[in-house]
């Protein structure tokens, strides 16, 4: 279902808000972070244990904070670098847009398509009762799936654009869960800023 047919859309979903801006970043702008993001940022692929078997995680991953605090999640334990320029921009951006500050961004790249993301809730206990989840986009499309818990006919899929921003909201992390599932189309590299408070 089409969710999000205007470029700035608020959508109250059953124990759920969500915001979408399609261009959120220009081209010039978006290409740019991109560029320096995939160049600059430190990031790591870490082992995932899953039912018993260990494996490398499908993606590369890095944690940037204003802290020391660390993330954890799936048995991972990350510790934060410090936040470069050009994080503290986008920060400084979304925080002014919806009016919430963050502490942390938790970063994705995708390399291609068989880099992924499965079924998941971001509920740990370090973001609090009903964490503000803010996602920025960066190169190639990729479908955000995301589900209702117990209400089965509450399923949908937003294409998540190049500079685009997410923001999840509510109660949205104790009932739902998203993933950005494998393709097998031919596609190039996305990379997904998640900034949270880690408290």
């Amino acid at each position: 279902m089409d969710l999000f047919s205007e470029e700035k859309t608020r959508l109250k979903l059953p124990n759920a808000e969500l915001i979408y801006i399609d261009c959120f970043y220009n081209l010039d702008r978006a290409n740019h972070y991109f560029e320096t993001l995939k160049e600059t940022v430190s990031w790591q692929q870490d082992d995932i244990t899953i039912f018993g078997k260990t494996h490398k995680q499908p993606r590369l991953t890095a944690l940037y904070a204003n802290n020391d605090k660390p993330y954890s999640y799936s048995n991972i334990i990350m510790h934060p670098h410090q936040f470069t320029s050009e994080l503290s921009q986008i920060r400084t951006d979304i925080e002014q847009e919806i009016k919430h500050q963050f502490t942390s961004v938790l970063l994705n790249l995708y390399r291609d398509g068989n880099d992924s993301n499965g079924w998941h809730a971001d509920n740990e206990k370090e973001l609090g009762k009903n964490p503000i989840i803010a996602s920025v986009s960066f190169g190639a499309v990729r479908p955000f799936h995301f589900k209702h818990r117990h209400l089965k006919t509450e399923k949908y899929q937003l294409n998540l654009n190049h500079g685009s921003l997410l923001v999840m909201k509510g109660e949205m992390q104790h009932f739902w869960l998203h993933q950005i599932a494998k393709t097998k189309k031919n596609i190039g590299a996305r990379i997904n800023l998640t900034f949270r408070s880690i408290i």
